[in-house]
């Protein structure tokens, strides 16, 4: 019966998916829900393979391939980790350690068709952490930036300013 899923796995899924209040309980353990179990993997140990610097203060660690982010200050979780968007095929966010240089709370797309960026925080040329007004689990992709919910773009707004770091890991499944 490999492929099928029972009545029961399709029940877990629910439950898991009511007692996370996902957007989609339908019992199909579809993007949303498997990101959701990664989170909760993650706990409040998102570092646990130390991937993330811990000797560089203040940086905000975002895991394309486990599709989260979180802040740290060494050691010490700050925030997350939640849920995040990362770019697509062919317009992949670009890893390594980089710094925030420019904010614009309320920013606008120059480049696609005007969209909205709000608390946009720019890390690597046009790549910015931003909040999306869409879904996160559309499956496609950013063009490069990280997509967060809009009360998570939020909270770094408040906690990051010019200069603190970015560090960037891994490979986002399918780029």
């Amino acid at each position: 019966m490999h492929g099928r899923r029972s009545p029961q796995d399709c029940a877990a899924a629910r439950e898991f998916q009511r007692k996370h209040k996902l957007g989609h309980q339908d019992g199909y353990a579809g993007l949303e829900t498997y990101r959701r179990t990664q989170l909760v993997q993650a706990g409040t140990d998102p570092n646990a393979d130390g991937s993330c610097p811990v000797d560089v203060g203040r940086v905000v660690c975002v895991d394309m391939t486990r599709q989260f982010l979180w802040l740290q200050n060494g050691k010490k979780l700050e925030f997350g980790p939640v849920a995040t968007r990362t770019g697509r095929l062919g317009e992949e966010t670009r890893p390594g350690l980089h710094k925030i240089f420019r904010r614009v709370r309320d920013d606008h797309s120059e480049l696609y068709d005007d969209a909205p960026m709000p608390y946009a925080q720019y890390f690597d040329g046009g790549q910015a952490i931003h909040a999306r007004y869409d879904d996160l689990f559309d499956g496609g992709g950013s063009a490069g930036c990280v997509n967060l919910r809009l009360e998570h773009a939020k909270t770094l707004w408040d906690r990051l300013g010019i200069g603190d770091q970015v560090y960037v890991r891994g490979r986002k499944p399918g780029t």
